[in-house]
């Protein structure tokens, strides 16, 4: 299986200047990016980035362990709009630096613990986290519950100029 991603550049631009505005308490913010899903070709398919979802101040929770902790009422309001509207849903977070960013071992493990809550909602579309950086991309999705995140080998960031970022 093989995932492919696409989004705009006023998209990605409004996303990291929203993960980038300061939070009163916690040390990052998080968000998510819901997208619509399509099978390009067998064993590939094509996820457009369509719209931000910002995570409210208050349904931040107070851990400093961790850059972000956010609460019930936040996935609350994703799962809500994932039951409503049929797509797919990624956990955004920024790593304030250039290049390729990768999942800490805290990204990867909280990830695989609420990315399956996704599908209670709206099963049989990829879910999944992205992580961005200064000047680059990297995320993975699930296909299905039962299956291992598969990581997402090409970014194509639509715009003037249009970029290419793939993991392969």
């Amino acid at each position: 299986m093989k995932a492919h991603f696409r989004i705009t550049s006023d998209l990605l631009g409004h996303i990291l200047s929203d993960l980038r505005r300061p939070h009163p308490f916690a040390g990052e913010r998080v968000g998510f990016l819901t997208c619509r899903a399509g099978i390009l070709v067998r064993n590939e398919f094509v996820l457009l980035g369509q719209k931000w979802h910002t995570i409210a101040d208050e349904d931040y929770i107070r851990d400093f362990s961790v850059g972000a902790m956010i609460g019930a009422a936040a996935f609350r309001k994703i799962l809500q709009y994932g039951y409503t509207n049929p797509v797919s849903v990624f956990h955004v977070h920024l790593h304030e630096h250039d290049g390729i960013p990768r999942f800490s071992q805290t990204d990867q493990r909280e990830t695989a613990k609420f990315v399956p809550d996704f599908w209670n909602v709206r099963h049989g579309l990829p879910h999944g986290a992205l992580v961005l950086s200064n000047t680059s991309v990297s995320g993975k999705c699930w296909y299905s519950a039962a299956t291992q995140p598969i990581p997402i080998s090409e970014f194509r960031i639509v715009g003037a100029p249009i970029k290419w970022v793939r993991h392969e």
